[in-house]
């Protein structure tokens, strides 16, 4: 073998080596070319607006590969179709292509309730509107802050700013309506829970002022009412009177676990 190579001119095996050389490198490019489909085109088709699963195997079955890119939320579009697709439609890309694809997601997203106590309605009303929230029910109580808003609920109970909810979730608002100047008898409510006084109060227009503990009150609801600021009647013994409160006005209450000195029924009942 070494006779066959060493009895021939340098320059002879220099050329035959460049040869195989060549070769060896034509052959590798075909197989580069056979396995990577060189030369080899497809259109991109369009699959916008087509549900998700629908367009990944119409381009897969089409020979592209296909990766989601992002998933949002659009409320115009349908939930779980295609909104954007790279590259763009009736594109010419090489075979294997990844077709990169948008969708809308097929679940609604959280949004965070944001914050509108004290804010007026019409700025409140905006703001749900940013957060992509709904106006719910509306209802006024009196307030000194006529036209802010009071209370906001998510249904029917109290909710936090910075909480979650379904995007597109109504929103409950209570809103201030002003002070009526009537006056209303100061209701009785010595001997309630705190949760029925409160109750009460709401529904005549009554503020909560301060709320006084007397001994370890575990659970507020159900403590009672042992005092309350005004008094229903007056403190002359003699003449008794009504004691009259207007609607926003503030009441303050002394709660117990526990009831004490239950006043004589005589006392609650209103001057003839």
């Amino acid at each position: 073998m070494f006779k066959f190579i060493t009895h021939r001119p340098f320059w002879v095996n220099l050329l035959v080596a460049i040869g195989l050389l060549f070769l060896i490198l034509f052959g590798i490019l075909q197989m580069l070319g056979m396995i990577t489909k060189h030369g080899e085109y497809l259109t991109v088709p369009s699959v916008t607006n087509k549900s998700t699963k629908e367009a990944i195997r119409f381009l897969e079955e089409k020979g592209f590969d296909v990766t989601i890119l992002d998933s949002v939320y659009v409320d115009t579009a349908k939930m779980g179709t295609v909104l954007k697709q790279f590259p763009e439609a009736n594109s010419t890309v090489k075979i294997n292509r990844t077709v990169l694809l948008t969708v809308n997601r097929e679940t609604l997203p959280m949004v965070e309730m944001p914050s509108l106590k004290g804010k007026s309605l019409n700025y409140a009303l905006e703001i749900l509107k940013r957060s992509h929230l709904k106006l719910g029910d509306t209802t006024f109580k009196p307030d000194f802050t006529m036209g802010s808003v009071l209370e906001q609920k998510f249904n029917g109970a109290a909710i936090e700013s910075g909480a979650k909810v379904l995007w597109g979730s109504r929103i409950d608002l209570v809103i201030a309506r002003g002070i009526d100047q009537q006056n209303i008898p100061v209701p009785d409510l010595e001997g309630k829970t705190f949760c029925e006084a409160k109750q009460l109060l709401e529904e005549l227009g009554i503020s909560l002022g301060a709320l006084i503990t007397e001994g370890p009150v575990k659970d507020t609801c159900s403590a009672f009412i042992i005092r309350q600021s005004p008094m229903r009647l007056t403190d002359d013994p003699e003449n008794r009177q009504l004691n009259y409160i207007q609607s926003g006005q503030l009441m303050d209450l002394w709660i117990s676990p526990v009831m004490i000195n239950p006043k004589d029924s005589s006392e609650n009942k209103s001057p003839e």
